[in-house]
């Protein structure tokens, strides 16, 4: 199923596999798209991105599409309930930063406009490209996902550290991380 000339951590997983070929270092414009990866990033904290990539289905209805205007008024009833839904990550600080990230999320996009304007800044608007041949190589934070990171703590998100950012940033295409072989780094097109 998969090919020498591409990244080799999705292994033979069709969703991983998925993933890597259609989002994974493709740059993301979309705030809600944006929200959706923050949220599943900090889910992500201490566990596989499999894991959570196979739940993703289950994270999306459990937590209305991502929609951070409905999250951000989430009660306690609503918190407790998704403490008794199979289909996520059953973890009571996580779920409560996504209504915590989704109230901060908003007062971002309202100052900023958009908070795809917001988060690009890290990274001067474009993509950084790395150019690496073996996994070992890829960091698990770099100096741009510090600045992330201390600032939106800074706004009143949780689980966002710099590891926690970096992972965002691999998935919203502000850092490309594809092996230099990977048909997904524009090396490997030249």
């Amino acid at each position: 199923m998969q090919t020498s000339n591409t990244c080799n951590w999705p292994g033979n997983d069709p969703l991983m596999i998925a993933y890597h070929d259609t989002e994974w270092g493709a740059p993301l414009h979309d705030d809600q798209k944006l929200f959706e990866f923050m949220i599943l990033d900090a889910f992500q904290a201490g566990l596989s991105w499999k894991t959570i990539l196979h739940r993703r289905e289950g994270f999306r209805a459990a937590f209305d599409n991502f929609d951070a205007e409905k999250i951000a008024l989430y009660d306690e009833e609503r918190i407790q309930q998704l403490m008794q839904d199979s289909r996520i990550i059953r973890n009571q600080l996580k779920i409560r930063s996504t209504v915590t990230n989704a109230q901060a999320f908003l007062k971002v996009q309202k100052e900023f406009g958009t908070f795809d304007k917001y988060i690009w800044q890290f990274t001067g608007g474009t993509t950084i490209y790395n150019y690496m041949t073996d996994l070992k190589q890829i960091p698990a934070k770099s100096a741009e996902s510090d600045a992330m990171s201390k600032d939106l703590i800074k706004r009143g998100f949780k689980f966002v550290g710099s590891t926690i950012c970096y992972a965002f940033m691999q998935a919203a295409g502000m850092v490309n991380d594809h092996m230099i072989h990977c048909n997904k780094h524009p090396r490997s097109n030249k």
